[in-house]
């Protein structure tokens, strides 16, 4: 069974950083496209970078690009997202999740419905 796992959230003040990783079992991340979602309640989640593969060039949404960085450990097995000059707009459930290739495109949003597996989540909050 495959599964991901997320971890690395927490609180940290405007400004601060954080890196948040997910671990996969059962699969590995280097043959799939992988994608990092966040979700605050009351809206949809939206997608906040992707990448196919641990040597493609990664996609990001243009509130996170310049400041957020998804990079790959074959490894581990596992995909980091690191996060810089966080703002509070940043706040959410962050989620990482798995899926067929083309569900990364470099020019297009990303769409989380293209993407199968998930994990449970992991809360980041930005605040003073």
């Amino acid at each position: 069974q495959s599964q991901l796992l997320e971890s690395g959230g927490g609180l940290v003040q405007p400004g601060g950083s954080l890196r948040l990783s997910c671990a996969a079992s059962g699969l590995v991340l280097d043959f799939v496209a992988v994608g990092w979602f966040r979700q605050v309640p009351g809206k949809e989640r939206e997608g906040v970078s992707c990448v196919r593969n641990f040597r493609d060039d990664a996609h990001y949404e243009d509130s996170v690009k310049g400041r957020f960085e998804i990079s790959g450990d074959s490894a581990k097995n596992t995909m980091d997202l690191q996060m810089n000059g966080l703002k509070p707009e940043d706040t959410g459930v962050y989620f990482c999740a798995a899926g067929p290739r083309p569900a990364c495109a470099l020019d297009q949003t990303i769409d989380a419905a293209q993407f199968i597996l998930w994990g449970l989540g992991t809360q980041v909050t930005v605040s003073s």
